[in-house]
């Protein structure tokens, strides 16, 4: 299989995966996303969650549509994104706020390294493609 077959996929996957969590921020978990956001950020925490969700529909939106020359650009937004979200993770963790099944500190600290895993799959996603542009 092409490389560039992978990372379409994979882009595709990423895109799709935002939109369905951005949804899942607006409506069925969004109590649960709130027990991410620090208590440091300087907005509700409903509205923090709407605020990211929206963000994650729109980042999802453009991997899925973005032509080739653009996806460099989204995808290193969206790797920012996910770099600008770590520490609602992070917050998870110190303050063994349960979420997402996430209910000890085990859990809690082994999501924590899957976030440089999106950081990296948002970022090498973008890029087969875009040589060919």
């Amino acid at each position: 299989m092409k490389k560039e077959t992978v990372a379409n996929g994979a882009r595709l996957l990423l895109g799709a995966s935002l939109i369905y969590a951005g949804i899942s921020h607006l409506t069925f978990a969004r109590k649960e996303f709130q027990a991410q956001v620090p208590d440091w950020v300087p907005l509700k925490k409903d509205d923090t969650v709407v605020y990211s969700g929206v963000a994650e529909i729109a980042l999802g939106s453009a991997l899925l549509v973005a032509p080739k020359k653009y996806r460099p650009t989204v995808g290193t937004i969206a790797a920012a994104f996910f770099v600008a979200v770590f520490p609602g993770n992070i917050s998870q963790y110190v303050n063994k706020r349960s979420a997402f099944g996430l209910d000890t500190d085990a859990k809690r600290l082994t999501r924590l390294f899957f976030q440089p895993a999106l950081v990296y799959w948002a970022w090498k996603s973008t890029r087969a493609s875009a040589k060919k542009a």
